[in-house]
């Protein structure tokens, strides 16, 4: 390996960021510690200014610069939050950057970067993916002359990340037996691994990805990093198609294990956190806590930390992740309903066909005079799981049965 994060680096990264990153607070969760029969703690990195870790490595890296590349400005790509740290960093210490963003990125977190960086920033929204972005940022950089700010494959960024270990040993009373990180280019995590290795070897510290972006779990498996041709961009944060050449080295070292998780089950975390604990996370912060299932029976009893790595969430998503959650959870069906067009038929179907507590959330229908039947798009959301059988039983006897819609994907996106 040609490099490895050295604690007098992160120590050093420590000092660095201390005026613009302030020590955020390692909380107890009364109700994940109940569920899991163990002690969770969460590392509020969400907390932040900039709203997520990122303005660690950003600042340690930016501040490292020579006043030359200062003066020369500097460019990075980011699905968000590391371009908000950067353009802190930028405001803060007076340097001039362009900012790549994929076209996808969330307004919010756009937005927040403008403010962030003020004048001294320029965003530029082009690609699909935060690899498109990238590829076109460097393309920049280079025909410039600028300095480019890696998200996390660079050894000051680690080493910038890596005083979320530093904090995380001073905060806690008892030896850390796990540390969940989600995980989306590895910087973060390798910056862990850089601390527990030395201080804290018998730490296990769990990787975090996107079921639909499975980069470094993907890597890790084919002992080579490579390149997803296709991911999964809802979870935004944690979504990248290829990992970082040294933390793919330190990650697969250096995690204990390494596990993917639903987008669904990562929405219905993010509606749990807000509505039990008045946290707000972005969908790549809930990716830690919503890893706890797969570990139920090995972390109990233990000390675990789940780190909230960001809350930079737009409200607009909102619908989309409720209706991913029902999704994940099975309580939210899409079907083709062949309604007989006769006077009548809506409501046998509300009166006969639906149960007593299911409700119609979706409905789109067109009257075809020459047909015996029509088909309409029915979106139903159930109390429970079990009630989806008898209702599809009851569609069938009565001929109302069409097609179902939640297990073909490409139809589903095209229809709903």
């Amino acid at each position: 390996m040609t490099y490895f994060p050295k604690i007098s680096d992160i120590k050093k990264a420590a000092t660095t960021i201390a005026e613009v990153a302030t020590v955020t607070p390692l909380m107890s969760s009364i109700r994940l510690s109940k569920a899991y029969d163990s002690n969770i703690l969460l590392k509020r990195e969400d907390l932040h200014r900039v709203r997520s870790y990122k303005i660690r490595g950003a600042f340690n890296k930016i501040s490292s610069l020579s006043e030359k590349e200062r003066t020369n400005g500097i460019v990075c790509a980011s699905a968000g939050n590391h371009a908000q740290g950067v353009a802190f960093a930028c405001n803060h210490l007076k340097i001039p950057g362009t900012i790549y963003m994929p076209s996808v990125t969330p307004k919010q977190k756009v937005e927040q970067t403008r403010l962030f960086g003020g004048e001294w920033v320029t965003i530029v929204l082009e690609g699909d993916t935060f690899d498109d972005s990238s590829k076109s940022a460097r393309t920049f950089c280079e025909s410039n002359k600028k300095t480019f700010i890696h998200p996390f494959d660079d050894p000051k960024v680690i080493e910038g990340q890596g005083t979320v270990g530093l904090e995380l040993l001073d905060q806690v009373k008892e030896p850390i037996d796990y540390i969940f990180v989600a995980i989306g280019g590895g910087g973060l995590a390798s910056g862990l691994i850089g601390v527990f290795k030395e201080l804290s070897p018998n730490t296990k510290i769990i990787g975090v990805e996107p079921e639909g972006a499975p980069s470094m779990k993907t890597s890790i498996k084919n002992n080579r990093n490579t390149e997803l041709s296709k991911i999964d961009k809802f979870i935004d944060g944690a979504a990248v198609q290829k990992v970082g050449d040294l933390t793919f080295e330190i990650c697969k070292n250096g995690l204990h294990d390494m596990v993917t998780v639903a987008e669904g089950k990562v929405c219905q975390t993010i509606l749990d956190l807000y509505n039990r604990d008045a946290i707000v996370v972005e969908p790549a912060g809930a990716l830690t806590i919503s890893a706890l299932d797969a570990f139920a029976e090995e972390i109990k009893g233990k000390n675990v930390v789940c780190i909230l790595s960001g809350s930079n969430n737009d409200i607009t998503r909102t619908a989309e992740i409720k209706e991913r959650a029902l999704l994940y959870g099975q309580l939210k069906h899409y079907f083709i309903v062949r309604f007989p067009q006769r006077p009548g038929a809506l409501k046998e179907f509300v009166a006969e066909i639906l149960g007593p507590d299911d409700d119609i959330t979706h409905f789109e229908y067109s009257k075809k005079s020459s047909r015996e039947n029509a088909p309409a798009i029915v979106g139903i959301e159930l109390k429970s799981p079990e009630d989806l059988q008898p209702l599809v039983q009851r569609m069938k006897a009565n001929n109302f049965y069409g097609d179902y819609l939640n297990d073909k994907p490409d139809l589903f996106q095209y229809l709903v």
